[in-house]
């Protein structure tokens, strides 16, 4: 099996993959900065136990990183994890897809993989909308080519910021509120970044069906809160958890194919 593994700014979420099949639950640990390349072994090593798999099970490896300092700690963590070099997502990478953007280069790795994992899974063209610690929304055209999109701050971040900056405002969870028109000051919170965020999603999609021509065939949600936030816009989305693995998988592929 191979293991695939995507260093976020929030979490560093990895799975095992047998072939072009996402073969395990989604797992996680916490990024930090800080941690040394045996510490970050240890804790992926102790995750795979407990969800039954071994480091013997491990044929390869391959990474996906939007933090650079981390990038060759993990890659160190993989080799002390399992003995294998780990294919790193980058420049000179064969990723299967057509990146058409001003700077090609500057696109972050993880947006690749989800595009590779789209264009092989759902019909195109596609958005993939994608919450995490930011919200990218982005498309693959009819012609599997990644033609570009939007960022907004992530919901956590964005909600934070606010009852940091604003002293009469708590910290909240997301949950679905009660009603659009909220009556508590909690409430309130969550209608604006429920509905705020679905019509921010809702309204950018239509934008992107203007410049395609067309509507898009699929809307792929992935990440914690996507699902549930795309729920209440007028676009019927589908969510797929391991979008970004499943790219990563292929890539491995591409890439190791004799």
């Amino acid at each position: 099996m191979v293991l695939a593994v995507n260093v976020g700014n929030t979490h560093i979420v990895f799975g095992l993959c047998e072939g072009n099949d996402v073969v395990s639950s989604l797992m996680s640990i916490k990024t930090d900065r800080n941690q040394a390349s045996f510490g970050y072994a240890s804790e992926i090593m102790q995750v795979l136990s407990i969800a039954g798999y071994s480091t013997a099970d491990i044929d390869g490896a391959i990474i996906s990183s939007v933090v650079p300092g981390l990038t060759d700690i993990i890659k160190s963590a993989v080799n002390i994890l399992c003995g294998k070099n780990a294919l790193v997502v980058g420049a000179g990478i064969k990723s299967g897809i057509h990146i058409m953007t001003d700077d090609p280069g500057t696109v972050a790795s993880d947006l690749v993989a989800m595009a590779v994992g789209a264009k092989e899974n759902y019909p195109l063209p596609c958005v993939i909308v994608d919450m995490g610690t930011a919200v990218t929304l982005t498309v693959v055209d009819e012609n599997a080519r990644f033609i570009g999109g939007a960022f907004l701050p992530g919901i956590n971040l964005s909600m934070n910021a606010l009852s940091e900056e604003a002293a009469l405002l708590p910290e909240i969870d997301i949950v679905p509120p009660k009603k659009a028109i909220a009556s508590s000051t909690v409430e309130c919170m969550r209608s604006g970044a429920v509905y705020g965020y679905a019509g921010a999603v809702e309204g950018i999609i239509d934008r992107f069906a203007i410049e395609l021509g067309r509507q898009p065939e699929s809307i792929i949600t992935t990440g914690s809160l996507a699902e549930f936030i795309c729920s209440n816009t007028k676009y019927k989305a589908r969510n797929d958890s391991f979008l970004l693995l499943k790219g990563l998988c292929l890539i491995y592929n591409k890439n190791m194919k004799k």
